[in-house]
């Protein structure tokens, strides 16, 4: 059949796909701007019952001392294969067992993990990553390098990277939505998963479809959608709404000390330490409408912002 027919036959559809992807954009993006709304009223209301804050967060020039607790474990980097990327980690009971892979998620870090970093470490080689954009892990500027997979990419990296061709993967939130994914294109590298606070993300889809109201639960997903305006709500008041989101009575994390609550903050208050998180974010929709456009190839070790160092 000759190309021009093909492509006339085609026209429709892709006209159809096209106003689809523009409809749903729209709607994104209303979303989005109704939530920066909520959030820039609370992070305003942060601001004015704590003025002596300021306004935006102030860098930490200084990790917190449990960062560098040496009953964690030691603190190295891995160089994946795949992208080149320099992941850190942190790894303890190497030679004692099985690998026992741990990914985190958002606002956190390798941090999540410590104390079944303690209690794991005499029968496994246990290991919490830090992933791509968070801490002194390497951030790709791009929003495409945060695709799913890619991400998974790097889970596969990590593992054949340390010497092992399975392993127990445990992970919460983001990571655990990696882990649901890497579980079904990697079956032959997991041998157990321990997954906690997260299903998979088709699960999350379809739920949302028959419940409305879970859109407005997850309204931070539509305000992430935004460029750099996140970030700047997220640090404002020295980064008031992520302190209440990780020591909130219900939804954080049960007895978070102070220094445990800076082990949090100190790579999102590096600057443009929260742009490589949120990008998770923004590819939540991407993926659905084709957003990539082919520049997965610049996602690579060449196209580096270097980041020194909710779910």
């Amino acid at each position: 059949m000759p190309e021009l027919v093909v492509t006339a036959l085609l026209a429709p559809s892709r006209l159809t796909l096209k106003l689809l992807r523009a409809f749903m954009w729209s709607l994104v993006f209303s979303a989005a701007l109704v939530a920066a709304a909520v959030y820039g009223c609370i992070a305003l209301t942060h601001v004015m019952c704590r003025p002596r804050r300021g306004f935006l967060g102030r860098p930490r020039h200084t990790p917190p001392v449990c960062l560098s607790d040496p009953t964690l474990g030691e603190h190295c980097f891995l160089i994946l294969r795949s992208s080149g990327l320099r992941l850190h980690y942190v790894s303890a009971g190497r030679g004692k067992g099985p690998l026992m892979l741990f990914l985190h998620g958002f606002p956190e870090n390798w941090f999540s993990w410590r104390y079944q970093l303690r209690e794991f470490q005499s029968r496994f080689h246990v290991v919490a990553v830090d992933l791509r954009g968070y801490g002194p892990s390497d951030a790709p500027k791009d929003v495409d390098c945060y695709t799913i997979d890619l991400l998974m990419a790097d889970i596969q990296d990590v593992i054949l990277g340390l010497g092992y061709s399975k392993c127990i993967l445990v992970a919460h939130d983001w990571g655990a939505l990696l882990a649901w994914n890497f579980s079904i294109y990697y079956p032959s590298l997991v041998e157990r998963m321990v997954v906690v606070s997260a299903a998979p993300m088709s699960v999350y889809q379809d739920y949302s479809l028959h419940h409305i109201g879970q859109f407005f639960r997850s309204n931070y997903v539509f305000l992430f959608q935004l460029p750099w305006l996140p970030e700047k709500l997220l640090s404002m008041s020295d980064f008031q709404i992520l302190k209440t989101t990780l020591t909130h009575r219900k939804r954080g994390i049960p007895q978070l000390t102070p220094s445990e609550l800076e082990a949090f903050l100190y790579d999102f208050s590096q600057p443009g330490g929260l742009t490589g998180p949120l990008n998770y974010y923004r590819n939540i929709f991407r993926g659905f409408s084709g957003g990539s456009d082919g520049k997965e190839s610049a996602c690579n070790a060449g196209d580096l912002d270097l980041i020194p160092g909710w779910g």
